[in-house]
């Protein structure tokens, strides 16, 4: 039997043409179904061919549905994922390129700066000493002792017992504190350099000894007002410490190391000189034997009139360097922390007080410099005046009365209220504030100790119009400044009238003492003539030799003086019964070159004025002072030896020589009369007086 079959080409053939057919009757955009299939540009295949039928239509209809579509697949689908792609590229290479070439710089410093760290050396603080280079303020090493009981090669009991009696603390103490933890315990504070070398010396494993500088102060309360304080974090708070402390820092070259990528430390170089640094001192002008003396003074007669607080100022009068500045109630430097914020300020600089009687020689100078009043004039002096409703009286009035005629050296002598007035009347107000805006009463001295403060001066208008201004201004009342600022303007009287910056920093000197740097201080303004300044310290001679200052006379040297007892203005308006007395002191009259204020607050009793509690005060400083600086007497034959100088350098004193080699020479008398009306070199007093007048006005 013979079986015939189709041939397979023709079979192959009828199915293509059958499934044309079909695809004829049924668009392929129907069949499929798929909206890609809808325009004929779509049919295409990626290659712009027509895709074949053939092939396309194999297999089952899921997969002849899948050969279509990627067959067909859409060209702008393509062209957009290129796009983004291009895009991407672009941005990154504009990226790269910002990175690396615009920001490569910068970058790479930022990435050094962030791998390097720079260290320097904890360098010690300038010392400080006084004019004779003896220690005020000077770093010491200090160590803080950590225990790391994980280090421990013995039993902790051996090592508590080992570190007792070098901490002076129980052993179980000890045992207990390195027993809390595995590390970091710290077992002791601020140890000194032979403690810690005694540790040292035990060899222990685990023990950390950690250096810092700690301020020292050798002198305690004497210089602590001046000196001031570093606190615990190393930081100037007060006195030449805060203002000076540019000058103490010692700057140290720094050494920089790099971290590499593991974490290891790399260093950069080593700098010169790393761990050296200079020996220069910060020298001042005090003097300790002086500074000592004063404050000995200062506190007996504080106690002896249960006094609230007092002040000592020594000053040279020709280039305003301060030998001494002993300020009561202090504190010991070392332990500032004990001490309340009252007793830390250093009222000599930053309290006003109304100063009294001690101004009346500068309103003297100033009636006297512009030409308002001679040295003979004469006033009447009734005791007690009034000045429009106000009532104005001298302090010995009740016992007093009225004086009468009395001469300006007079007044000033008895320390006259009502003659001041009459003498600063002679000016008319505009010009009497005109002078007091040129002594720069209301502005600081410009001294070189911190937080100084300005004196109250009333405002021009009031002192104008309200006739009471310039009579209570004329006693040293109504307005207000600080003690330092006070002797400054005496400085005035004593120098010859050039008016000098005070200060207390000498300069930086090394170990052998050369001067290797110096401040600079504002060229000495003058503000009175020579004469003008004679005639006022003549007239404080007499304050000393006849008047109030009587105390204050030391045999064998000429002293001017003048004493000085003010109401203190009261909180609430008005004055209190509360006194402040001083006394200002100024030697050797022949050749000026020291003054000498003394200021006590609030001392107690009956007989407290400037008289019974300053005056005495400043006689023992100047006593002190003429030991000190080996003054010379005006006349040798009247000293006292044993009561004026120690033993010890008497013989060391030529006491018939008649000149102060200290002073420059003084200048000759003038006799007023005589020269009435004529220019003195320099300042033309009636001059000055029209240009003030006229500036004020």
């Amino acid at each position: 039997m013979a079986i015939s079959f189709r041939p397979f080409r023709q079979q192959r053939f009828r199915r293509s043409r059958r499934h044309a057919r079909r695809s004829s009757l049924h668009p392929p955009s129907q069949h499929l179904r798929s909206p890609r299939l809808r325009s004929s540009s779509e049919s295409l295949t990626s290659d712009g061919q027509e895709p074949n039928p053939e092939f396309l239509y194999k297999g089952s209809r899921s997969q002849r549905r899948l050969r279509l579509e990627t067959a067909i697949a859409p060209k702008p689908r393509l062209l957009l994922v290129w796009v983004i792609l291009m895009i991407g590229m672009v941005g990154l290479s504009l990226n790269l390129f910002r990175l690396q070439v615009l920001q490569g710089d910068i970058l790479q410093e930022r990435a050094k700066a962030q791998q390097t760290i720079a260290l320097s050396a904890a360098l010690p603080r300038r010392p400080i000493v006084d004019r004779e280079g003896n220690v005020l303020a000077i770093d010491k090493p200090i160590y803080t002792l950590y225990a790391h009981p994980i280090l421990f090669e013995q039993q902790r009991e051996t090592i508590a017992v080992a570190l007792a009696s070098i901490l002076n603390k129980p052993m179980e103490q000890l045992l207990a504190q390195i027993s809390e933890t595995e590390s970091g315990i710290r077992l002791a504070e601020a140890l000194p350099e032979d403690k810690a070398k005694q540790i040292r010396q035990l060899h222990l494993d685990g023990l950390e000894l950690l250096q810092q500088q700690e301020r020292l102060y050798p002198q305690q309360e004497l210089f602590a007002n001046i000196v001031g304080y570093v606190n615990a974090d190393r930081q100037a708070q007060a006195g030449v410490e805060y203002s000076q402390d540019e000058q103490l820092i010692r700057s140290a070259p720094e050494m920089r190391i790099r971290r590499s990528g593991d974490g290891s430390v790399i260093p950069l170089g080593l700098p010169k000189n790393l761990v050296q640094y200079d020996e220069l001192q910060l020298q001042l002008t005090l003097d300790s034997r002086l500074q000592r003396a004063t404050r000995y003074a200062l506190k007996q007669q504080m106690q002896k009139y249960s006094a609230k607080r007092g002040v000592v100022i020594v000053m040279d009068v020709q280039d305003g360097s301060i030998l001494a500045l002993a300020s009561e109630p202090t504190f010991d430097a070392n332990q500032y922390y004990n001490t309340d914020q009252e007793t830390l300020r250093d009222w000599v600089v930053t309290d006003v007080y109304e100063p009294g009687s001690t101004f009346k020689p500068i309103n003297l100078a100033i009636a006297l410099e512009s030409g308002a009043v001679k040295p003979n004039d004469v006033f009447i002096d009734e005791g007690a005046i009034r000045i429009g409703e106000w009532p104005i009286q001298n302090s010995d009035y009740d016992s007093v009365g009225a004086r009468g005629p009395v001469t300006v050296t007079e007044i000033l002598q008895n320390s006259s209220n009502v003659g001041m007035v009459h003498v600063m009347q002679r000016l008319k107000p505009g010009v009497f504030y005109g002078w007091l805006e040129r002594l720069k009463l209301g502005e600081p001295t410009g001294i070189d100790l911190p937080f100084e403060s300005s004196g109250q001066v009333k405002p021009y208008s009031q002192f104008t119009t309200v006739r009471v201004e310039p009579a209570t201004t004329a006693f040293g009342q109504g307005f207000s400044l600080t003690p330092i600022k006070l002797i400054q303007l005496h400085s005035t009287i004593a120098n010859g009238g050039k008016l000098v910056t005070p200060h207390v920093v000498k300069g930086m000197v090394d170990t052998q003492g050369k001067l290797k740097w110096q401040p600079e201080h504002p060229k000495p303004q003058p503000v009175f003539t020579p004469k003008t300044t004679e005639a006022v310290l003549k007239m404080m001679e007499q304050a000393v030799l006849n008047g109030t200052g009587q105390v204050a006379q030391i045999p064998g040297f000429r002293i001017a003086g003048k004493t000085g007892t003010a109401q203190k203005a009261s909180q609430y308006g008005g004055y209190s019964r509360a006194r402040i007395t001083s006394f200002i002191g100024i030697l050797p009259v022949e050749a000026p070159r020291y003054a000498v204020l003394a200021v006590v607050d609030e001392p107690q009793g009956d007989d407290a004025y400037g008289s019974t509690v300053a005056a005495p005060i400043v006689k023992e400083v100047m006593e002190a002072l003429i030991a000190s600086e080996r003054i010379p007497p005006t006349k040798p034959d009247d000293v006292g030896l044993e009561s004026v100088l120690p033993e010890d350098i008497q013989d060391s004193i030529d006491f018939h020589h008649p000149i102060n080699p200290l002073a420059e020479e003084p200048t000759p008398a003038t006799d007023w009369a005589a020269t009435d009306g004529a220019e003195e070199e320099g300042i033309d007093p009636s001059q000055v007086a029209d240009d003030i007048q006229g500036e004020s006005e």
